[in-house]
């Protein structure tokens, strides 16, 4: 591999951990301190301001729909989520955010936006469409080269 190459991977490498890392302390260390990352991605996936049915989320995050019933289930007893069923047909379960699950979207929509601010801080708008089009190739290769879409 090419000098080039491997910085390239050990800054994605790097990237990505970083990321996790500085996500999971932001949780340890704040309001949130009771919910993991799974959970605060659960919460996103929910969404902030309608009822989304169970197989919506699921689909959101790529996972099936049992697996999205244990996290709901930790969730509620934590007191972010609600859930029910549609009196005309009682398959259909919805959940959404109570006011604490609403507050955690906000935090960690918050902690997103301080982080882009923060990466792209002192770059001019050139450099800015340069990463956005370079993010973009690199995102595209992933959802076509493993089929994430």
């Amino acid at each position: 591999m090419d000098s080039t190459l491997i910085m390239i991977n050990e800054l994605l490498v790097q990237l990505f951990n970083d990321v996790i890392q500085i996500e999971e302390q932001s949780l340890k260390n704040g309001v949130l301190s009771d919910i993991s990352i799974t959970e605060i991605h659960t919460i996103e996936a929910i969404g902030m301001y309608k009822e989304s049915t169970m197989s919506e989320v699921a689909q959101k995050l790529k996972i099936t729909v049992s697996t999205l019933t244990t996290a709901i289930n930790k969730l509620i007893k934590k007191g972010y989520v609600e859930r029910k069923r549609i009196e005309e047909d009682r398959r259909v379960v919805l959940v959404k955010l109570t006011k604490r699950g609403k507050l955690a979207f906000r935090l960690h929509e918050r902690f997103h936006r301080e982080m882009v601010n923060t990466a792209i801080d002192g770059l001019n708008l050139e450099e800015e469409e340069i990463l956005i089009s370079s993010l973009n190739k690199i995102n595209h290769f992933f959802v076509k080269k493993y089929k994430l879409e």
